[in-house]
């Protein structure tokens, strides 16, 4: 077991470390003696970008070998991440935003995102601060140079709702077509998958504790 393997969680938009996934699987490592590392990735969402993002996990991680969490636009991090640094062993990627650049104007509509372009800004709710806010337009325009369904050599176990109305499942199913790396559940929740936690636990403990024990290569 290696003593320098980290364990970090990823929020979701407009979330934070104190969202309850967070401090679920939090509580969860620590009745295993394990810590949970949980960055605020939306602490300046005016200024947010993909690229922020990642190097907010680059700094946290610090190219030790580690195991990464994510939810939502966390998986599509995390996805992100493990596919440019080897170092991570594994991912859980919890109703990733696959695509995400492309499903802005399917969430907002043509006028919105028009709106958006020109203002330079959008209004939004967040959820981990609590308060309205607003967004830069310089997320779209940097989430653009990503791909919207990262090739990665890790393993992966992915868990997405099939009531999820907010990204579809079918994101999560194209993604892992093709990979045997990926390992898919489908289940009966919403897009929160909070009705579902004991099974994401079981899951993700038993593909930490193979990762933790593995030897690295």
């Amino acid at each position: 077991m290696n003593d320098n393997f980290r364990l970090l969680y990823l929020h979701g938009f407009a979330s934070g470390p104190a969202s309850k996934k967070a401090q679920f699987f939090r509580r969860r490592f620590a009745d295993r003696g394990l810590d949970l590392d949980v960055p605020d990735l939306a602490a300046d969402l005016e200024n947010l970008t993909i690229s922020g993002q990642l190097e907010v996990v680059a700094q946290a991680l610090q190219e030790r070998p580690a195991v990464l969490i994510g939810s939502s636009l966390g998986g599509y991090l995390a996805a992100l991440y493990a596919a440019r640094h080897k170092e991570v062993r594994g991912v859980v990627l919890l109703a990733p935003a696959f695509d995400f650049a492309r499903r802005w104007e399917e969430w907002l509509g043509k006028e919105k995102m028009e709106a958006w372009r020109n203002d330079g800004f959008l209004r939004v709710y967040h959820y981990g601060q609590q308060r309205e806010a607003q967004v830069g337009f310089r997320l779209l325009e940097d989430a653009s140079r990503y791909e919207g369904y990262p090739s990665l050599s890790q393993p992966a176990l992915v868990v997405h709702g099939l009531r999820d109305e907010v990204l579809p499942v079918e994101a999560s199913r194209r993604f892992a077509r093709g990979r045997p790396g990926v390992v898919l559940h489908t289940v009966d929740s919403d897009h929160e998958l909070l009705d579902v936690l004991e099974f994401l636990w079981d899951e993700t403990w038993s593909l930490v504790e193979h990762l933790r024990s593995a030897p690295a290569g």
